[in-house]
C-alpha cells in the first residue's frame, strides 16, 4: 500500500521566496514530502526582475513539486504572461490558477480560488487568472468540484471561528476579510484540509469539524481550517506547517466540533459511485450486451466541458449564474442569428442550462423526496431558469415563438444538462411538434413517446428517461404546455443528438444537424452572449 502523503504548507512569502526554500529543501530531505503549497502571496509588487529572471531560467532549484494561486499583489508580468500562454513557470513550479480543480500526480485533489472579493462586481466570472481579485460567482462555481482533499484559498471563510475554543484575538479579526461564499464553498466540499493566509503575523489553526452527513452511511467528512502567518514574520508566528493526508478520519479527532457552515450546508451526494459510458464518435452511447469493453473512467469536474471548475471552460459563453445552476450560449447552434430575426430574436437562442454541481442526473445529487436537500434546489432553479427564458421568448416574440426543452437523463451522463431553443408558437398549438419526436422514435425503432410528467419525487423510481417539454403562449388564454417522456433501457443506445436532429427537421434545418459543423468564432458567440443578456435582462432572477 502506498504511504500517505506528506504536505508541508508555508504562508505568504512576500518575495521571500529563496529563504523559503532553502529551508523546504532542507526539511524535504528528511521527510520526503509529496509537495509544497503555497498560501497568500508568493510574490510581491517589489519583487525584483533579477531574481525573475532567475527563476524563469531555471537558476533556482525549486526541490519538490510547488503548488501557488495568486493572493492579494498581481502576479509579475512575465510571470503572468508565462500563465496566460500556458506556459511551465520553471520546473516545479505550478500555478493552480485563480479558479481550479487540480488533481496532481499523488491522487492529490486541491480546489483553489485565489485573489480577494471584488466587491465592484455583481455577478458573473472573473476572466484574468492572474489577478488577484475573484467574484462570488466564482466561488459558486468551484461548488461543483464536489469534493476536495484541500481547498486553498486567500481569503477566510466567514464565521469558521464560530463554535471554537480557540481564541482569535478581537484586532486580528478585524484585520480579516471573509467570505460567505468560501464558507458556502467549504460547506459543499468538504475537504480534508482548508488552508489559508493571515493578513498579519498570527497564525490561527481551529479545532476540526465535522460536516452533517445525509444518512448514517455516509463517511464521516471532517475539515481541518488553519491559515498560516507570513513566511519570516517578526513575531515568529508559525509560517510553516507539515501534515500527512490519511485516507480517513476515524477515529474521530479528539476536540472536534460541529461545522460553523451548519445553517448554510446543502447536503450532495457524491457521484463517484455513478456508472458511466464512452461515447463514441458517432454520438451514441456504448451498448451494454454480450461483448462488454472496459469503460475507460469518467471525466472529473476538472475535464469536464460542463463544469465552470474546468479552468478550460469557455467562460465567454456564460449567460446567467443562479445559486445552483448556470445558462450557457450553445456551441454550434442550431438556429442561425437569421433564424428568428422577423421575430424579434436576432441571435440563435440556442440554449443550456446547467447544474454546477457534477452529477449525470437529478437523483444522483440527493434525496429527492427532500424539499429542502440539493436535488431539489438544483432542479427548482433548473426549472425557474427554464421558465424565465420561455417568458422571455414570448415576450420578445410578441408570442409568435413557443419553446421546446429537452434532456437525457440517465446514470452513465457524465454531467446533466438541459436544451433549449426557441420555434414557431403555430406549430406548439397545432400538435406538430410532439407529433415529430413521436415519428422520430417510431422511424429509429426506439420506445414510444408516453404524454406525462415525472414530478421530483418520482425521479429516482423512474429510471432513465428522454423527457421534452413542450410550451407556447398566445398572449390571450391558449398556453399549451406538456411534457412526453421515453423510457430509455439502462443499456440501450440511444442518439445523444436525438432532440436536435428533431428539432433540425421542424426548422428546415437539417443541414445543421451536427453541431460541429456550426462552430462560431469567439467574437460570434460573444455577440450572441451580449445579446441574450439585454434580452433576458428583466426575467433574469440571478441578477
Amino acid at each position: 500500500m502506498m504511504a500517505a502523503p506528506k504536505i508541508i504548507v508555508l504562508g505568504s512569502l512576500n518575495g521571500n521566496i529563496e529563504p523559503a526554500l532553502k529551508k523546504v529543501a532542507s526539511l524535504h530531505a528528511k521527510n520526503s514530502f509529496a509537495l509544497a503549497l503555497l498560501t497568500g502571496d508568493m510574490f510581491t509588487p517589489e519583487t525584483d526582475d533579477t531574481f525573475v529572471d532567475s527563476l524563469l531560467d531555471g537558476s533556482i532549484d525549486i526541490p519538490l513539486p510547488t503548488y501557488f494561486t495568486v493572493g492579494t499583489h498581481p502576479l509579475p508580468p512575465r510571470i503572468a504572461a508565462k500563465i496566460q500562454t500556458d506556459e511551465d513557470i520553471c520546473p516545479n513550479l505550478h500555478y493552480l490558477g485563480k479558479r481550479s480543480t487540480t488533481k496532481t500526480s499523488d491522487g492529490i485533489r486541491i480546489v483553489s480560488l485565489g485573489g480577494q472579493l471584488d466587491t465592484n462586481l455583481v455577478g458573473g466570472l472573473s476572466k484574468e487568472q492572474h489577478l488577484p481579485f475573484h467574484t462570488n460567482d466564482d466561488a459558486k462555481t468551484l461548488r461543483g468540484a464536489n469534493s476536495a482533499d484541500i481547498l486553498l484559498t486567500s481569503m477566510w471563510p466567514a464565521n469558521v471561528w464560530k463554535g471554537s475554543n480557540v481564541a482569535l484575538d478581537p484586532t486580528q479579526q478585524a484585520s480579516l476579510q471573509t467570505s460567505e461564499a468560501i464558507s458556502e464553498l467549504c460547506a459543499a466540499l468538504k475537504p480534508r484540509y482548508h488552508l489559508s493566509a493571515s493578513p498579519g503575523s498570527f497564525f490561527y489553526e481551529r479545532e476540526p469539524f465535522i460536516h452533517p452527513n445525509e444518512s448514517d452511511a455516509d463517511p464521516l467528512r471532517v475539515t481541518r481550517f488553519i491559515s498560516m502567518a507570513p513566511f519570516g514574520n517578526q513575531a515568529k508566528a508559525k509560517s510553516m506547517y507539515a501534515f500527512t493526508l490519511n485516507n480517513t478520519d476515524t477515529p474521530v479527532p479528539q476536540g472536534v466540533t460541529a461545522s460553523p457552515f451548519i445553517a448554510k450546508q446543502k447536503r450532495q451526494a457524491p457521484a463517484d459511485n455513478v456508472r458511466y459510458a464512452h461515447s463514441g464518435r458517432d454520438g451514441h452511447h456504448g451498448r451494454g450486451a454480450k461483448r462488454r469493453r472496459q469503460r475507460s473512467p469518467p471525466p472529473g469536474p476538472d475535464r469536464c466541458y460542463f463544469c465552470l471548475s474546468n479552468p478550460n471552460v469557455s467562460q465567454h459563453m456564460l449567460c446567467s449564474v443562479g445559486d445552483e445552476t448556470y445558462v450557457t450560449v450553445a456551441k454550434g447552434p442550431l438556429p442561425t442569428t437569421t433564424t428568428f430575426a422577423d421575430q424579434g430574436l436576432d441571435f440563435p437562442v440556442h440554449l443550456i442550462i446547467i447544474p454546477i454541481p457534477h452529477n449525470p442526473t437529478i437523483p444522483s445529487l440527493g434525496d429527492v423526496t427532500d424539499p429542502a436537500g440539493t436535488a431539489a434546489a438544483v432542479y427548482n432553479e433548473m426549472t425557474r431558469l427554464r421558465e424565465a427564458i420561455q417568458a422571455m421568448v414570448a415576450n420578445k416574440s410578441n408570442h409568435k415563438l413557443g419553446v421546446v426543452t429537452w434532456e437525457i437523463s440517465r446514470d452513465r451522463n457524465v454531467h446533466l444538462i438541459w436544451q433549449l431553443m426557441p420555434i414557431a408558437a403555430d406549430l406548439i398549438q397545432r400538435g406538430l411538434v410532439e407529433a415529430a419526436f413521436k415519428v422520430e422514435a417510431e422511424n429509429q425503432a426506439l420506445p414510444a413517446f408516453v404524454s406525462k410528467d415525472i414530478p421530483l419525487e418520482q425521479q429516482a423510481s423512474y429510471g432513465d428517461f428522454f423527457r421534452v417539454w413542450i410550451w407556447a403562449d398566445n398572449g390571450e388564454d391558449k398556453i399549451k404546455g406538456k411534457s412526453i417522456v421515453m423510457p430509455l433501457e439502462s443499456d440501450m443506445r440511444f442518439d445523444l443528438q436525438f432532440g436536435r436532429r428533431v428539432m433540425a427537421k421542424l426548422m428546415g434545418l437539417e443541414n445543421r444537424v451536427v453541431w460541429q459543423d456550426c462552430a462560431q468564432t469567439e467574437d460570434e458567440e460573444i455577440k450572441d452572449v451580449e445579446a441574450f443578456k439585454k434580452a433576458f435582462e428583466e426575467f433574469d432572477f440571478t441578477l
